[in-house]
C-alpha cells in the first residue's frame, strides 16, 4: 500500500492536470461562440447568392457551365476526383480528425486518378506517415479561418478544375449535428447540382416580387464569375463548421478527463485517509504498548 506522500503527490499532479483540462475547456468554450458568430454573419450574404444564382438559372434553363453536372458523364473508372480534407492543427479532441482522416484514407483507395488537399497539421503529418502524396497543403488556416484563407484555397482547386485535371472536387469535414454530435461527412463541391440552386429559390416567398433580369453581356458571363464566389462560400461555411466542430469535440474531451480526474481525487481521498487512520491507530497503539511496558517495569 502506498503511504501518505505518494498519495499527495499523486493527488496534486491530478490537481495540476484538472487546471490544464479546465483551462482547455474554457478555451475552447470561447473559440467555438465566435465560430458560431463567424457563420451567422455571413450567411445571409451566401444565402443571398445562392438566391441570386437561382434567379440566373431561371433565366438561362439550357445553360451549359462546366460548373454545372452535365448529362454525358464521364466513366466512374476514369474521373479524377480532388479531395480537400479538413483537419485540426492539434489533437486532444477526442475523435475528430480520427473519423475524417479515416474517411479520406477510404476514398483516397477506390481510384486511382485522386488528388489530396489537407487543411490542418495533423492532417499533413498523417498522411506524409502513410506515404500519401499532398498536392497541396494550407498552413494555418483552420485556426482561423476566413473568406480570404476559402479563396485562397478556391483559386487552388479551381485552376485545376478549369484545365481538364478535375473532374470532380470533394470536401471532407466535420458536420455538427448538435452540441453532441459531430460526423464527418463528404461534400460534393464541383460540379454544383442546379437542383440545389433550385430548392434555395423555393424557399423564398412568393409574395416577394422578381424583377426581369438584363445581364449585360450575357447571364451565362455574370454566372460564369459569379459561381466561384459561391464555391468559396461553401469551402468557408465548411472551414467555420469544422472550426467549431473541433472545439465542441475538445470541450467534450476536457469536460470528460475532468470527471475522471475528479473519480481519481475522489478515490485516491478515501485511501489517503484509511492510510492516515492506519498510521494514527498504529502510533496509538505503540504508545499504547510502550506505555504498558513501562508501568509492567516499574511493578517488578
Amino acid at each position: 500500500m502506498a503511504n501518505t506522500k505518494e498519495i499527495q503527490k499523486r493527488m496534486k499532479s491530478i490537481q495540476d492536470t484538472m487546471k490544464i483540462t479546465n483551462a482547455m475547456y474554457m478555451i475552447s468554450s470561447a473559440k467555438l461562440r465566435t465560430a458560431k458568430q463567424k457563420l451567422e454573419d455571413t450567411e445571409p450574404y451566401f444565402f443571398a447568392l445562392r438566391l441570386a444564382i437561382s434567379r440566373f438559372l431561371r433565366h438561362i434553363p439550357e445553360n451549359h457551365s462546366r460548373y454545372f453536372e452535365q448529362e454525358e458523364s464521364i466513366p466512374e473508372e476514369e474521373k479524377k476526383r480532388g479531395y480537400i480534407v479538413i483537419t485540426a492543427d492539434k489533437g486532444l479532441a477526442g475523435a475528430y480528425n480520427h473519423n475524417v482522416i479515416k474517411m479520406a484514407h477510404e476514398l483516397m483507395k477506390q481510384g486511382e486518378n485522386n488528388r489530396l488537399f489537407v487543411v490542418g497539421e495533423l492532417g499533413r503529418q498523417y498522411f506524409a506517415r502513410e506515404g500519401l502524396e499532398v498536392d497541396t497543403e494550407f498552413k494555418y488556416t483552420v485556426q482561423n479561418p476566413s473568406l480570404h484563407r476559402a479563396r485562397v484555397i478556391t483559386d487552388r482547386v479551381m485552376e485545376l478544375y478549369d484545365a481538364g485535371e478535375l473532374d470532380e472536387i470533394y470536401l471532407i469535414y466535420t458536420k455538427m449535428e448538435n452540441s453532441f454530435s459531430m460526423e464527418a461527412e463528404k461534400l460534393k463541391l464541383l460540379p454544383l447540382k442546379k437542383e440545389d440552386f433550385m430548392k434555395d429559390s423555393a424557399k423564398t416567398p412568393m409574395e416577394v416580387y422578381h424583377e426581369q433580369i438584363k445581364a449585360e453581356p450575357s447571364m451565362e458571363v455574370i454566372l460564369e464569375h459569379v459561381l466561384p464566389n459561391c464555391v468559396t462560400g461553401i469551402i468557408y461555411s465548411t472551414l467555420v463548421e469544422s472550426f467549431a466542430s473541433e472545439h465542441n469535440s475538445r470541450m467534450m474531451a476536457m469536460q470528460a478527463a475532468t470527471d475522471s480526474a475528479k473519480e481519481m481525487l475522489g478515490i485516491l481521498s478515501v485511501e489517503y485517509n484509511r492510510v492516515r487512520q492506519a498510521a494514527i491507530t498504529q502510533q496509538i497503539t505503540e504508545v499504547i504498548g510502550g506505555a504498558k511496558a513501562q508501568k509492567n517495569k516499574k511493578t517488578r
